[in-house]
């Protein structure tokens, strides 16, 4: 599903943002919700949305489609990233036209606010043939997961000093360990009855 072209009327432009916010809303609030499109936006660097998209805009004024975007993104809170990384212009536009002379960063990477520092970089590859006036946009995403302070804890005090197994003495220590412990595990217990 694309975002229809700055021409189409103002009922279809209407009818995707509404059945796009209601595909969004279907989605949990925890969840990190990335989206990626084409959404025939061309957001300018006004003042106004710089909290949104930053100040790496390809254009200078934005047009119905991009303003429509912009209400989009603050009103679910996400942040536009594909306009937030500073990089030459010929990395920031994804359309070309046929004639080779227009040049559109339509497509774009929206994430949510809390997550925003997830997306490490938003840019255009130029080099894939894909037999379209479209270049292939690129994202570096990364996402930590948290350990609650128990189990932190508890792999801070589980560290193993490996070389010491190279000992005699150790290594029979660790091989009576593991004897007793197969041998302490119950054969005859159903896995499904127990799971």
């Amino acid at each position: 599903m694309h975002a229809p072209s700055e021409e189409k009327s103002e009922e279809s432009k209407d009818s995707f943002y509404e059945e796009l916010e209601q595909i969004f809303d279907h989605f949990p609030k925890y969840d990190v919700k990335i989206l990626l499109g084409d959404f025939n936006a061309k957001v300018g660097r006004e003042n106004i949305f710089k909290p949104t998209i930053g100040q790496e805009s390809l254009h200078q004024d934005s047009i119905d489609n991009g303003v429509r975007l912009v209400n989009f993104a603050t009103s679910k809170n996400l942040l536009v990233k594909s306009k937030m990384f500073p990089h030459r212009n010929i990395h920031k536009y994804t359309w070309t036209s046929p004639d080779g002379k227009t040049h559109d960063q339509i497509d774009h990477v929206l994430i949510g606010r809390r997550w925003h520092s997830s997306v490490m970089n938003v840019r255009i590859f130029r080099g894939p043939d894909c037999d379209t006036d479209y270049y292939l946009v690129i994202g570096k995403v990364r996402e930590r997961i948290a350990l609650d302070k128990q189990a932190a804890q508890m792999f801070d005090r589980q560290r193993f000093n490996l070389r010491r197994i190279n000992e005699p003495e150790v290594r029979e220590q660790y091989q009576i360990e593991i004897t007793n412990r197969l041998e302490n595990l119950n054969d005859d217990e159903d896995v499904n009855r127990t799971w």
